[in-house]
């Protein structure tokens, strides 16, 4: 019973795969259950089951995922194109379908996005997401590094994870017109609390580039720090890298008391080494590393 289930949320996950690799091609139930190799007349009603919504309402989010990622992060397309790529045949229809889900414009959403509605519109997405494209990490994945000492510049987010992508959309205008692309200058982000603590008033964390350039005064109160050097445990994680708290329970919970390593003074953090929507999201990749002493 246990292979049989595991076979089974195998092709269920592969159809996930296909969907997340292929926004751009025509994902039609025919092509969805023959991926899953699942009988047509009942695989939409076996993926509702297994995720909660129906096939045509997750390809539809995670087409217009990527599209409001590339309207608040990125200006090379222009909303006809970004409606094209999200599968719609003009952009007034993609204009009302992403009124009705986020209450916005997109070009009103590319300007000034809410992001409250965004994170409730794709809470389903997220939902299905987090029920079988869970990773189980073993020792094996993680190694121990000398890295050296970075200078970084720093936008700090102080406040509630519901307001963090604001944060993120003023970090990446700032570094473009610094002219510190994530291909010459690494990205870090610095865990200065907890994921969801109890307040979400205590949320910190640091938005990071690295550089040796001097810091200028600036309105968005930009400042120089840096990560020190020194050996860390370090956890590379490939896919779906928004929510990296799995990766970093596993170091805490079960990777440091078995390692006989000891934690050194400074936050866990980690290094974005490929963008969403730059490469699809199950390509996204990112290195968790916990400082040892």
């Amino acid at each position: 019973m246990k292979a049989a289930l595991q076979n089974y949320q195998d092709r269920m996950r592969r159809v996930l795969d296909h969907i997340d690799r292929h926004l751009d091609d025509d994902l039609d139930l025919d092509t969805l259950s023959g991926v899953a190799a699942f009988s047509k007349f009942h695989f939409h009603r076996q993926f509702s089951a297994t995720f909660g919504l129906s096939v045509h309402r997750y390809v539809q989010l995670a087409r217009m995922k990527r599209a409001s990622h590339q309207l608040a992060y990125g200006d090379a397309q222009s909303v006809t194109e970004i409606a094209m790529d999200a599968g719609y045949d003009a952009p007034d229809a993609f204009a009302r379908a992403f009124r009705q889900r986020f209450g916005q414009s997109p070009s009103s959403f590319r300007t000034s996005p809410e992001w409250e509605p965004w994170l409730v519109a794709f809470g389903p997405l997220e939902t299905a997401r987090s029920k079988l494209m869970q990773t189980t990490y073993t020792t094996n994945d993680v190694t121990i590094r000398n890295v050296p000492r970075t200078k970084i510049a720093i936008m700090e987010h102080r406040g509630s994870p519901e307001t963090l992508r604001a944060t993120i959309q003023r970090f990446i205008a700032w570094r473009k017109a610094a002219g510190l692309h994530p291909s010459t200058s690494p990205t870090f982000n610095v865990w200065r609390s907890e994921r969801r603590p109890v307040s979400p008033a205590d949320y910190s964390v640091d938005l990071c580039v690295g550089t040796d350039q001097p810091i200028a005064a600036n309105g968005e109160g930009i400042k120089a720090g840096e990560i020190p050097g020194g050996r860390c445990a370090v956890l590379r994680i490939v896919g779906y890298t928004d929510n990296l708290e799995p990766a970093a329970l596993y170091l805490y919970r079960d990777w440091l008391p078995a390692s006989g390593e000891e934690a050194r003074d400074f936050p866990i953090y980690c290094q974005r080494l490929s963008f969403f929507p730059e490469v699809p999201e199950h390509e996204t990749v990112a290195e968790l590393f916990l400082p040892l002493k």
